[in-house]
């Protein structure tokens, strides 16, 4: 079940590589102490056609699927996880119209003007450098990873008017359309049905506010992203109405798209204690502090700890398609909650193995170490809703009975 990459796999995985490698890393620290969105990283993925990677051949894009994004993101993460992580908004929506909404069920209406919406939506990331944001949070309590909106859409002529609020909106600064979830308000509706729109972020009624000042993924620029009473165009539906929620439980590794991201996070703090405790970095401590049989026995715990994160998370790639069996569900949420949860033991560990010249901020294990916390609060699969899904699926609350 190892995610081998066939050569295309391994030919984007190398382009991203050398781009983050060469450029990226350089920037990191400065985008990290000020908070800043990386603009200029962005005009070297619009450059080198890394913003059409998920976009099918045929529309003029490089043709990734879930398997490959993923192998590229982890690529990018290990030298600026900001840049990743926020990557992955953009990639992760043309992901969800492209290769998992042709697994889904639609009439063939439905698939018509889809396929209509999303060749524009494509045209506009190859021609004019368009990004993608996806805002998820709204500052509510979640249920084992069923996020509860309160952002509605209503019916008007031509489209929809849409009020809401979203919070930790990755690209606030950058994005040029807003992927948001919205509950349609329809009287007549048995449940509540979630579309899915894309927002302009100049349309009149949108506004981005707040301050951006966390302890980790500074460069997100993840402010708040505020709706009042805009007009969104039906051209504007990502997905057409109902295929969110059919998404959501007929491919639910759509969620797991976050996780590559940490992963990289943790081999690069790995990466870096490594060349760090054998001098090949400037400013490290002398070889009489750098190497013992104890840090060789830590260092091979880090090694231990990433290597199983990354096979169980490869395996759940591998196993990411439509309509999965419950064990393949229950790995995918494992996978996502042992990354993120083992990205935070690793880049610890790793301070704590290197020592403290490794904590200053002219060494990056310190902002590897900030932004690995921050993966266990990614909605929608957080660190503990993944457990609570896991668990409802193996041991189901009992059915009440006469008697109780």
């Amino acid at each position: 079940m190892h995610l081998q990459p066939n050569a295309r796999q391994q030919e984007l995985r190398d382009l991203a590589g050398a781009l983050a490698r060469e450029r990226f890393a350089r920037r990191a620290a400065r985008y990290d102490t000020e908070a800043a969105f990386p603009f200029e990283n962005y005009a070297d993925l619009r450059q080198a056609g890394l913003l059409a990677l998920c976009i099918p051949a045929a529309y003029g894009g490089m043709g990734a699927d879930y398997a490959t994004y993923c192998l590229v993101s982890e690529e990018i993460a290990r030298s600026c996880g900001a840049t990743a992580l926020t990557f992955n908004m953009h990639a992760s929506t043309t992901l969800w119209i492209g290769q998992l909404a042709d697994d889904l069920e639609m009439t063939p209406a439905q698939r018509q003007a889809h396929e209509a919406r999303r060749a524009r939506v494509y045209q506009g990331v190859i021609e004019h450098g368009h990004i993608y944001a996806q805002p998820f949070s709204e500052g509510e309590q979640s249920a084992s990873g069923r996020l509860l909106f309160h952002s509605r859409a209503t019916r008007v002529d031509g489209g929809f008017r849409l009020t809401g609020k979203k919070i930790f909106t990755s690209l606030s600064d950058a994005a040029h359309y807003f992927g948001v979830l919205a509950l349609l308000h329809d009287e007549s509706a048995a449940e509540p049905d979630i579309h899915y729109l894309a927002v302009a972020a100049d349309a009149e009624g949108v506004e981005v506010t707040g301050e951006w000042n966390p302890l980790g993924m500074r460069g997100t620029a993840s402010r708040d992203l505020v709706m009042q009473d805009c007009f969104v165009s039906d051209e504007a539906q990502l997905l057409p109405q109902g295929m969110y929620q059919q998404a959501a439980r007929r491919w639910p590794h759509m969620f797991l798209t976050l996780a590559p991201t940490y992963l990289g996070i943790m081999q690069a703090a790995y990466d870096f204690t490594v060349d760090y405790l054998s001098g090949r970095i400037p400013g490290g401590p002398p070889a009489s502090q750098r190497v013992s049989p104890v840090k060789q026995y830590a260092v091979a715990e880090l090694f231990i700890r990433v290597e199983a994160a990354r096979a169980l998370l490869y395996r759940a790639i591998a196993e990411a398609h439509v309509d999965p069996a419950p064990e393949e569900v229950r790995r995918a949420l494992a996978a996502n909650r042992m990354v993120m949860e083992t990205a935070v033991q690793v880049t610890t560990d790793a301070i704590r193995i290197c020592g403290g010249r490794s904590m200053l901020k002219h060494f990056p294990l310190e902002r590897h170490y900030r932004d690995a916390r921050c993966g266990a609060l990614m909605q929608p699969w957080t660190a503990d809703n993944c457990l609570e899904r896991i668990g409802a699926s193996v041991l189901p609350a009992p059915k009440p009975t006469p008697d109780t």
